[in-house]
């Protein structure tokens, strides 16, 4: 079991479907209780038994203090297969936009990282399953609920991965700050793996010799790079607006 907290993430775990909520807590205080009438309608509404008990009991089951007075248990979270991930991209009727993550360890970045994937239209995000944040309480409040509206991937090789997408037809972009080509010089309206770096040593030399393109973001300050989730921001949003301004090309 795992839990949620937070109003906007509990809500979005509710509006997903999700049939494995058993229970939703939520903070003493009438105008508090209210607010929240509508997440306890639809929590009853699936068969999760719903509780209200002074904050300190909160706090000690989401492990925080700021859960903004609700905190739902929930069944473990559910990661997909990269031929999921696939299968809903071929549903969408749009060329597979996918979001390849090496080693991004605060669950912070992921949350924002998520967030950012599913607003501007990626179908999945892929990322190994050691040496990498999973989808803790902390992600998931970051994401602002993101985590159970995305489909997200663990895989034990990245490099195989990569290989494996592009016997797909899928190819691979790495964002890192010295990339050969700037960001909007590549064409992104097809198949396309967004390869983004974690917050310390960024992608890692074997991962980026395997990815077809590395493009920088082109910068003015004089700071040299950005962290994980604004780079992914970024990247995610250059391919959202080629996508939006003409058809997809079979090859980048």
């Amino acid at each position: 079991m795992r839990v949620v907290y937070g109003m906007n993430p509990v809500r979005e775990l509710l509006r997903s479907g999700a049939d494995g909520v058993s229970e939703l807590w939520l903070a003493d205080g009438g105008d508090r209780v209210r607010a929240f009438a509508d997440l306890e309608r639809v929590a009853r509404e699936r068969g999760a038994k719903v509780h209200t008990a002074p904050r300190t009991r909160l706090d000690r089951l989401a492990g925080v203090t700021h859960h903004q007075g609700i905190v739902a248990v929930v069944a473990d979270y559910r990661y997909r297969e990269v031929d999921e991930i696939l299968a809903i991209a071929a549903g969408s009727g749009r060329p597979p936009l996918l979001v390849l993550l090496d080693g991004v360890e605060d669950p912070h970045n992921l949350g924002a990282i998520v967030r950012s994937a599913h607003a501007l239209g990626a179908h999945g995000v892929v990322m190994p399953r050691d040496r990498a944040a999973g989808v803790t309480p902390s992600a998931a409040k970051a994401s602002a609920g993101a985590v159970e509206h995305m489909a997200i991937a663990q895989v034990t090789n990245l490099v195989r991965c990569i290989e494996e997408l592009r016997e797909a037809g899928i190819w691979t972009v790495a964002a890192v700050p010295d990339g050969e080509q700037e960001l909007a010089s590549v064409d992104l309206r097809g198949p396309i793996a967004l390869v983004l770096g974690g917050e310390g040593q960024g992608i890692r030399p074997l991962v980026r010799k395997n990815c077809d393109h590395a493009v920088h973001i082109p910068m003015l300050g004089r700071v040299g790079s950005l962290n994980a989730s604004a780079a992914a921001a970024i990247t995610l949003y250059e391919a959202a607006r080629q996508r939006a301004e003409s058809p997809a090309k079979n090859r980048p």
